[in-house]
């Protein structure tokens, strides 16, 4: 049975699995949920994921949610493709993965969805102003390291964590704002966009 994917496009962490099925070469059917398309606090969909959140993926009689669980799976499940084999080096990329949910995804929130998605829930100043000023401190520590690597989050070779920094990454130069000066972030920004599974999800349409 071919892999299903469920979720909306315009969820970045339905986009991180939908790159990493795309850069490995599998194949895979996406059904639209979550809202405004389809709600996830449907019976039906609850029964898959009880915290009603996308992505999740069905594989045969197998239910996988969780993001970055998920392309860990994938890539396990296809040779190991995406991560590096040597223990410390593998663990660099969980690092940098657990960087992105726990440090850098906080930060944006709240100035993505006020200024980029204009949501009326998320509008006053000094909150999007304070989003702004955490996510760039954030995003100066994404400066450092890529000025530290070979021109990859991990390393020198791409990685599982580039594809959930770089969907990161295209929000921080997606949002309309004013940010710093981030050069080594912009050059490993057009880096990623230039792979063909990396122009397919960073796209101006879906921020």
């Amino acid at each position: 049975m071919a892999l299903r994917v469920l979720g909306r496009v315009t969820s970045i962490n339905v986009r991180k699995v939908l790159w990493a099925a795309d850069e490995m070469d599998l194949s895979y059917e996406r059904e639209d949920w979550g809202l405004p398309l389809r709600d996830p606090n449907e019976p039906e969909f609850l029964a898959l994921n009880p915290n009603a959140l996308v992505p999740v993926i069905i594989e045969d009689d197998f239910v996988l949610w969780e993001s970055h669980a998920i392309i860990n799976y994938l890539s396990t499940t296809n040779g190991g493709a995406l991560l590096p084999q040597q223990p410390r080096e593998r663990a660099i990329v969980d690092q940098w993965l657990g960087w992105q949910t726990s440090d850098l995804n906080v930060t944006w929130g709240y100035a993505f969805m006020g200024l980029a998605r204009r949501a009326p829930a998320f509008m006053v100043p000094d909150r999007i102003a304070d989003s702004i000023q955490r996510w760039s401190a954030k995003m100066a520590v994404l400066e450092q390291r890529l000025t530290q690597t070979d021109g990859f989050v991990a390393g020198d070779t791409f990685t599982l964590a580039d594809i959930a920094i770089g969907l990161s990454v295209h929000r921080w130069f997606g949002t309309p704002m004013e940010r710093p000066e981030t050069p080594a972030v912009a050059a490993y920004y057009a880096r990623l966009r230039s792979r063909p599974a990396g122009a397919r999800w960073m796209t101006a349409e879906v921020p």
